[in-house]
């Protein structure tokens, strides 16, 4: 399915999301913000997917950011830059909020506002050769806190004032040791290496992953903030899960588990 450059497709277990816009190094269009909630919704409905990898079309770029070109339209005025910004906004908590795991696979450039849709996912694998940045410092622009403190939660905020006011790219080394990415690999094995490491987690309880993915988000909000109960009742239906049982006969059997998210 395509729908506004994004593309989703289904290969197993592993769901596929891609930016879709390789001419322009894969920007981000507003309607393609519009359109990666709607395809995370069918992810989230089909129990046979269990892992989702979000990566972008061609072999130069994740996201080289938003499509600066529309932000005369569309960001002109202040009611429109709110609209826009909402329409983001929705896009980035769909990626957080998802209960499945999520991995950005990452080739080429990832910039702005596509190294903020990067750190929305739970696990980001890079290519060597990779590039990473937060240019706003050089466009006037401003980044909201939600953002910031994504950024401040994975690197540390002495790592982030580098990124922020330099606006100088990084690349795949710098982004390994800063801890903005999880691994990187020799380009031309960075798809297998993604593949296996989501289908390791597909084949791993769902129930269990996805209350620990619930309760690393909660960890990182305000304490006021945090919802104990949805943590309690996620922990819960684990140790009630027909999977649960599974697991423990599994091991006894000296076997594989075979999950079925119930």
């Amino acid at each position: 399915m395509t729908t506004a450059k994004i593309t989703v497709r289904q290969d197993g277990p592993i769901g596929w999301l891609v930016i879709d816009n390789p001419e322009r190094r894969n920007a981000v269009t507003y309607d393609m913000w519009q359109a990666i909630p709607e395809a995370l919704k069918g992810f989230a409905a089909d129990p046979a997917i269990r892992a989702i990898v979000v990566t972008g079309a061609g072999e130069e770029a994740f996201a080289s950011g938003a499509d600066i070109s529309e932000f005369g339209e569309r960001r002109a005025t202040p009611e429109a830059v709110a609209q826009y910004n909402a329409t983001t906004a929705r896009a980035h908590a769909a990626l957080i909020e998802i209960a499945k795991p999520t991995i950005a696979m990452v080739r080429g450039f990832c910039i702005g506002g596509g190294l903020a849709l990067a750190l929305c996912c739970d696990i980001r694998m890079a290519a060597e050769g990779s590039r990473f940045g937060v240019p706003a410092a050089r466009l006037g622009l401003g980044y909201r806190f939600d953002g910031v403190k994504r950024l401040v939660d994975l690197v540390g905020p002495a790592y982030a004032r580098e990124i922020f006011f330099t606006a100088r790219q990084f690349d795949a080394d710098e982004a390994l040791r800063m801890g903005l990415v999880n691994r990187v690999v020799p380009k031309e094995a960075l798809e297998a290496a993604v593949k296996e490491t989501a289908a390791t987690i597909a084949a791993n309880a769902p129930l269990t992953v996805a209350a620990a993915k619930l309760s690393i988000e909660e960890a990182l909000k305000d304490p006021a903030e945090r919802d104990l109960g949805a943590i309690d009742a996620a922990v819960e239906a684990c140790f009630k899960s027909q999977d649960y049982i599974e697991g423990r006969q599994a091991f006894v059997e000296k076997r594989r588990p075979k999950f079925r998210g119930v």
